[in-house]
């Protein structure tokens, strides 16, 4: 089986594929100093609380935290006896190479939201994910990511803003009843989730006008439904869309190696 390792700035999520779905999906802190035996023996563990009888045979993982990457080797090298396959690594093989300027790095997540956006909906195509930071990451009609723009994360402007104002206190994201607040913590409320909703309209309509083609708007991330709430621009939220990228770029190096 498959063990599929997401790793964010905030959380690292963990699924195992048997082929056919996802049998099982776990998350905890992104940690660098957490040891390949601390990750095995929480994973362990949780396969066995949830009676998850699962020989993983092969790895992949897509982090954006490049410090976590050697433990996860470790991990799969040591107590599964597989390589594990690191997307944007040079041996790692995508589906359409992106286009993009020279000498510039494109981060494994988004890779991988390309390659699984482009799987179910097709190109021309602008992925927006709710994460750390908030990232839209454009793909052209042949499947090759082309650009994007990273935005703050939700979270993080929260963070920010009542560690700047000492006045403010930190507050939940949620959906507003009204627009104007009549306390404090329903005013920020409202400016972040309309100001979300706003950011997310305008870089979206931005980069329709620069597209050639009309573009469909696709939404993954914790966050996606919360904001689906308020706006129409989305076409499709996606849950699944980054386990699924990576199951497929698996996939295709497997065909490779094979060939």
């Amino acid at each position: 089986m498959l063990l599929a390792i997401d790793c964010g700035n905030t959380n690292t999520v963990f699924s195992i594929w048997d082929g056919t779905e996802f049998i099982a999906t776990w998350r905890c802190s992104t940690d660098h100093k957490r040891t390949a035996d601390e990750y095995f023996v929480w994973l362990t563990t949780l396969m066995t609380l949830n009676k998850v009888n699962a020989q993983i045979t092969e790895t992949i993982i897509s982090s954006t935290v490049p410090r976590v990457v050697f433990n996860l080797r470790v991990l799969t090298d040591r107590y599964f006896n597989c390589r594990p396959l690191v997307v944007g690594k040079p041996e790692c093989k995508l589906p359409t190479a992106p286009r993009v300027d020279p000498g510039t790095s494109v981060g494994p997540d988004r890779l991988v939201n390309t390659a699984a956006g482009f799987a179910r909906h097709g190109g021309d195509l602008i992925v927006v994910d709710f994460g750390t930071a908030t990232t839209f990451d454009v793909v052209d009609q042949d499947g090759a990511y082309i650009g994007g723009v990273i935005s703050p994360g939700v979270n993080l402007s929260l963070q920010a803003l009542s560690m700047a104002a000492a006045a403010l206190p930190h507050v939940d994201v949620s959906k507003p009843e009204h627009v104007i607040g009549k306390n404090t913590v329903a005013c920020m409320q409202s400016g972040v989730y309309w100001g979300y909703i706003g950011l997310v309209e305008g870089i979206c309509r931005q980069i329709r006008l620069e597209h050639p083609r009309p573009m469909k708007v696709i939404a993954t991330g914790g966050l996606a439904p919360l904001f689906q709430q308020g706006t129409e621009i989305f076409d499709a939220i996606e849950g699944d869309l980054t386990m699924h990228g990576l199951v497929l770029i698996n996939e295709l190096n497997k065909e490779t190696d094979t060939a």
